[in-house]
């Protein structure tokens, strides 16, 4: 384990209301969301000794106060999450065809777009935490001059010890075109100690012509660790250390929805890197648990 850090993982972002497809058009009511999937599998995974928090703002109203017990009614500490009158939160509809999914969304008056609107509140929540996950989702509901705000406070976490770990996350619905993609899902980069990209994403924005490419680019810009999420193609691993290989996943027997299939593979890799597994077992975790939840629909499955 990273024993000099606190054992408290805080992943921040947004989560949503969930309406995700039983059949035909009838749908099932959940919470979900990339940074929130991650913190809700990183608490099955982690010991009891640590601590998983969830940082975000929610409403005043009651779907907002649905969201809250339920990240608390599944272990995760709601502690780290601000309440903005007057807003509510983000929902979005999952389709599915042939295992993939597409989404609609609705988020104009979420409240996590205003994460870095106090930031005695966020520099308060990040010095509790030893681990901090963020996600290009994170950023990018975030207007720019919160985006710079919101970096800044990691940096501050970072130079105070946390360890920062972002997955660049690619939604351009999101962005105001793919510059401006780029360009804050570097800034994203460059405030974090590890970076989870996927490689199809990093080749459709930056081009990337295989993984060396994007872990090169993601080493550059100050990173020591890098995964390349690559589907059920070869996954590839990289530290300042030496390491670097391709690892190669079992397939899933059924890709049902592939649906927080990252999300989880973020948080088996995690959590088990940060109890000091070695590299080549955190990843193959990480894959083991992406595998078994791409075989059910919706974000959050329990695996047991």
């Amino acid at each position: 384990m990273m024993s000099h850090l606190p054992k408290t993982f805080l992943s921040i972002g947004e989560c949503m209301v969930e309406l995700s497809p039983l059949r035909d058009d009838d749908f099932h009511m959940g919470f979900a969301g990339d940074t929130f999937n991650s913190a809700w599998y990183a608490r099955r995974l982690l010991p009891a000794d640590w601590t998983v928090a969830y940082g975000t703002c929610v409403g005043d109203d009651t779907v907002s106060e649905r969201m809250r017990a339920f990240i608390a009614s599944s272990g995760v500490d709601v502690s780290t999450i601000r309440t903005v009158p007057g807003t509510t939160v983000g929902l979005y509809m999952i389709q599915l065809q042939g295992g993939e999914r597409s989404f609609s969304y609705w988020r104009g008056q979420s409240a996590a777009r205003r994460l870095a609107d106090d930031p005695n509140w966020l520099d308060g929540i990040l010095d509790r935490a030893g681990v901090v996950l963020f996600s290009g989702i994170t950023l990018a509901i975030l207007p720019p001059e919160a985006r710079t705000q919101f970096c800044a406070a990691l940096v501050r976490a970072r130079a105070g010890g946390k360890l920062v770990v972002f997955d660049p996350n690619h939604r351009p619905r999101l962005w105001d075109g793919p510059e401006d993609m780029r360009a804050g899902l570097m800034k994203g980069a460059s405030v974090a100690d590890i970076v989870l990209p996927s490689f199809d994403e990093e080749a459709a924005l930056f081009g990337d012509a295989g993984p060396a490419a994007t872990i090169a680019r993601y080493a550059n810009a100050g990173a020591g660790l890098v995964a390349v999420k690559n589907g059920a193609g070869p996954l590839h691993v990289w530290n300042r250390d030496g390491f670097s290989h391709a690892f190669t996943p079992a397939p899933a027997a059924e890709v049902v929805d592939t649906t927080a299939a990252g999300d989880s593979f973020n948080a088996a890799f995690l959590a088990a890197h940060l109890q000091g597994a070695p590299l080549a077992d955190a990843v193959q975790r990480g894959m083991a648990l992406s595998a078994r939840v791409v075989q059910a629909r919706g974000a959050l499955v329990e695996t047991d």
